[in-house]
């Protein structure tokens, strides 16, 4: 298990990259990006079983991960640049014209650690689970992993995908929801009321687990090692991590404003006295 004082302080200056970025290009997802945090730090610098210096889009011999929830592309990048995919150097340009790092994560402009465009929402367990497959019909034992929304539950083709994927014993798997209760519009409880999501997964015949504190790392870590430990057994993983919408900054915790909005200069200013700069700023 890596160390946890150096993912801790990786934790702290992600979330500083985070703000950092989605203020500098006055648009943005903070609040998603800051509540998975924890998540990222944990699959890229302790999880994955990956090369940075020698990334291609075919998926050989090394796991995968796939974001489908992509407006939270923030966090995946600070993480993918601080991985060692591309260099920190380019986290300002994000958002920006002719940047590699857009809005939601593309693939044609060639950004390594990027596998497939995301942003389009209920699509990415699709991906996943046709990624897995591949792996199987290639003796490839390395595993698949990937992120959703709990607002993007709401989308018809995540329950195909869920239906399918148990009945085609896709155990190379493991899907997490980003559990926050939060969505564009509001409380996903008054959107669209999700009610038991593990339930729903069981149902469906995946093995399901919770990550009740998803703003832990220590319970980050111990809910994806034992998701690991559950694959191979005939049915893909579900983990229900439940976590915080804009962790990390006391004015953006637990509100859908923060969805899609960036900070201000005095907003910035606050949130970077609450993140302590551990590792650098770009």
């Amino acid at each position: 298990m890596a160390d946890q004082v150096h993912l801790q302080r990786l934790c702290s200056q992600v979330r500083r990259d985070i703000v950092r970025m989605v203020h500098g290009a006055s648009s943005g997802h903070p609040g998603g990006s800051l509540g998975c945090t924890e998540f990222f730090v944990t699959l890229y610098f302790d999880l994955l079983r990956i090369d940075p210096t020698r990334f291609s889009v075919e998926d050989q011999g090394e796991d995968l991960f796939f974001l489908s929830n992509g407006h939270i592309s923030p966090v995946f990048y600070s993480v993918l640049a601080r991985r060692g995919y591309f260099p920190l150097r380019e986290l300002p340009t994000f958002r920006k014209i002719d940047s590699r790092l857009q809005g939601h994560p593309t693939t044609h402009e060639g950004l390594p650690g990027v596998r497939v465009a995301s942003g389009s929402l209920g699509q990415g367990l699709s991906v996943a689970i046709g990624a897995a497959l591949a792996k199987k019909q290639n003796d490839d034992k390395h595993l698949v992993y990937s992120l959703h929304g709990d607002g993007e539950l709401q989308e018809g083709q995540v329950w195909e995908a869920a239906m399918f994927a148990p009945n085609r014993g896709v155990d190379n798997l493991i899907a997490t929801v980003d559990a926050n209760g939060q969505q564009i519009d509001g409380a996903t409880d008054d959107v669209m009321p999700l009610r038991d999501i593990e339930q729903k997964f069981t149902a469906f015949g995946w093995d399901t687990l919770l990550i009740e504190k998803g703003n832990d790392l220590a319970a980050v870590q111990q809910g994806l090692r034992a998701a690991q430990k559950r694959t191979g057994k005939g049915k893909p993983v579900m983990v229900v991590m439940h976590t915080e919408m804009g962790a990390g900054v006391d004015f953006m915790e637990g509100t859908h404003k923060w969805h899609g909005v960036a900070p201000n200069d005095e907003q910035l200013e606050t949130a970077l006295n609450q993140l302590e700069e551990t590792l650098g700023d770009y």
